[in-house]
């Protein structure tokens, strides 16, 4: 009988997200879980800046996406991000998911790019265009989305990101669990009280 191939791992690269940020998402999208009542609410523990989702990454490859990341981060400054208004994706029609996103996610976007460059041949690639956004909900079906929602105020937050992460995700009902892998600092971190973990 032949052996079976390696087990993938569901990798991704993210930003994780200060005590104080959580907790202004928790503020703003409060008072909308009634209207979207069949909505799956992301748990806390699993929000997060997605920077690059390498999908399911064969064994031989994890090692480079793990020496990827340290570089890029090693040669990335530390950088302040804060929370901006909400949005939802797709833009028009019915949604399947709604965010909070990032005031400004030009740093943001470069690191994501340089991601792009670094990482081994072989994982995932996204060619959507990308926007730094922390998912807090997923709807299946989509539902509609009163104008309300882009306009909610979200307490800004701000914090100074010190590393990325990498995550395994493991599948699961009713949420996926991520798991961290690592934490690659990035060049300097300003103020390390300030830094998530």
């Amino acid at each position: 009988m032949p052996e079976a191939p390696p087990r993938r791992r569901r990798l991704f690269i993210g930003v994780e997200l200060t005590d104080g940020a959580q907790e202004a998402i928790d503020a703003a999208v409060g008072t909308w879980r009634d209207t979207f009542a069949t909505a799956r609410w992301t748990p806390r523990a699993n929000r997060h800046v997605t920077l690059r989702f390498l999908g399911g990454v064969a064994p031989d490859l994890v090692e480079g996406v793990h020496e990827a990341v340290a570089v890029v981060a090693a040669a990335t400054p530390a950088f302040p991000v804060a929370l901006a208004s909400p949005g939802r994706f797709p833009a028009s029609g019915r949604a399947r998911v709604l965010w909070v996103g990032l005031a400004d996610d030009d740093v943001v976007a470069r690191i994501v790019a340089l991601l792009g460059t670094s990482l081994p041949e072989g994982t995932a690639t996204d060619t959507r265009p990308y926007r730094a956004h922390v998912t807090v909900a997923r709807a299946d079906p989509p539902i509609r989305v009163p104008e309300g929602w882009t306009q909610t105020p979200v307490d800004p937050s701000p914090w100074r990101v010190g590393h990325l992460t990498v995550f395994e995700s493991h599948l699961g009902r009713p949420h996926a669990r991520y798991e961290v892998l690592e934490r690659c600092p990035l060049a300097h971190v300003a103020d390390p009280g300030s830094d998530p973990r």
